[in-house]
């Protein structure tokens, strides 16, 4: 039995003598050294020797830091994407010119709220309150037979859909969220609060610039700016002014995010 340096027995330097040939005969011995921040532990048998690195405390902190900051970032990276992948609004591309594109969308149903301040601080608020609709402060009406009057039984949650859109003049801001085309005006749960309206919206020819990003002021700015552009030069007519499309949650990165600017145009649809 090999001892190690506290003087307890050294199992594995003696079993790996025991069970390996060239190490029979050989005098072996655990043996440790400093460099740098590394501690070097192995055996030596015969002028020979096998480095076992083992990170001291500080370093293997660190390590473990920046592994979780990995796995975090990639986190981030693939669940936003794979959240936002939901039932969208429904549309056909008529015309594609790099990141813009001219869209034919299907009547819908929204839900919309309308909020007053700050465009940043609306669209946070206009979402929390059609969010709580959609997640179950709703009552679902249901006729119980002919002679009887509609009840209102329990709630219901609506399935997430995207995108996000956002449409004011600086002052007020109406927030809407597409209901699942599963829906009609009949089937959808009532809401309970009263600043949530439920809309039919008809079918409406959209011009549309897509990007990445945090879409702040200056980027969203610079992109309505390039749509217009666009506009003019196919001589097209803008009916509306710009609406705001957001398709993820706030945690996604940006490189991931999709924003998209939405200009309504005259034209067939």
């Amino acid at each position: 039995m090999i001892a190690s340096q506290n003087g307890e027995p050294n199992m594995a330097a003696d079993q790996l003598e025991s069970s390996s040939g060239m190490f029979r005969h050989a005098p072996i011995e655990r043996f440790g050294r400093s460099q740098n921040s590394m501690k070097s532990v192995g055996l030596r048998a015969k002028g020979q020797h096998w480095p076992i690195p083992i990170l001291k405390n500080g370093q293997m902190k660190k390590t473990m830091w920046w592994t979780i900051v990995g796995i975090t970032i990639l986190g981030s990276a693939l669940w936003g994407p794979i959240v936002s992948n939901v039932e969208q609004a429904k549309y056909s591309v008529v015309e594609k010119n790099n990141n813009i594109e001219i869209r034919d969308y299907v009547p819908m149903i929204v839900a919309e709220t309308e909020v007053s301040g700050a465009r940043e601080k609306a669209i946070s608020e206009g979402f929390r309150i059609i969010a709580d609709y959609i997640f179950g402060n709703n009552s679902t009406a249901q006729k119980v037979s002919m002679t009887a009057p509609v009840t209102q039984q329990g709630s219901e949650k609506i399935a997430m859909t995207a995108p996000v859109t956002q449409q004011g003049d600086g002052d007020t801001w109406h927030v809407h969220f597409v209901m699942p085309a599963s829906y009609t005006m009949d089937t959808l749960p009532r809401p309970n609060n009263s600043a949530v309206k439920l809309k039919e919206i008809g079918g409406k020819r959209f011009a549309v610039i897509r990007f990445s990003g945090m879409a702040g002021e200056d980027s969203l700015k610079r992109h309505t700016e390039e749509l217009s552009a666009f506009i003019t030069a196919k001589e097209l007519k803008s009916l509306s002014a710009p609406t705001y499309a957001f398709f993820n949650p706030p945690w996604t990165l940006p490189f991931s995010r999709r924003n998209e600017v939405m200009l309504e145009i005259a034209g067939d649809h």
